[in-house]
């Protein structure tokens, strides 16, 4: 990847939340998709189901197409194991999240070979700083 387009990236990384992020991709490349999906978390041993959802927009630059991607998840607010005494007894880990908090993380690849490349954000930030 040309060392103008991670600068550009970088600059457009640097403490943006997604939507603004997104909205300034619109601005300087071509946008070819953009999707919005739910997707199951867990299945909780009480047979609740946790969705989370996960967001990307898909642009092409100069140097090629890229996908920005945002995962959204229940944060994890306890996590017990709960296991049996008795030989042959199983363990399991039941996790409890939150209702109304949630956890993101955003990742970038880069189509190559015709498959998308995760391309390491903190690298990305720190080797161009």
């Amino acid at each position: 990847m040309a060392p103008s387009s991670l600068g550009s990236i970088k600059v457009l990384l640097s403490g943006m939340n997604f939507e603004k992020l997104i909205y300034r991709i619109e601005e300087k490349f071509s946008i070819k998709d953009r999707k919005k999906e739910s997707f199951l978390v867990e299945e909780s041993l009480k047979g609740e189901k946790i969705f989370g959802e996960k967001e990307y927009i898909e642009f092409e630059t100069p140097q090629g197409s890229f996908r920005l991607e945002e995962i959204r998840k229940p944060r994890i607010l306890e996590k017990r194991v709960l296991s049996s005494k008795r030989i042959g007894g199983r363990t399991a880990i039941d996790y409890i999240y939150s209702k109304d908090e949630t956890t993101s993380q955003v990742k970038l690849y880069k189509l190559g070979g015709g498959e998308w490349q995760e391309i390491d954000l903190k690298g990305l930030i720190e080797k161009n700083d």
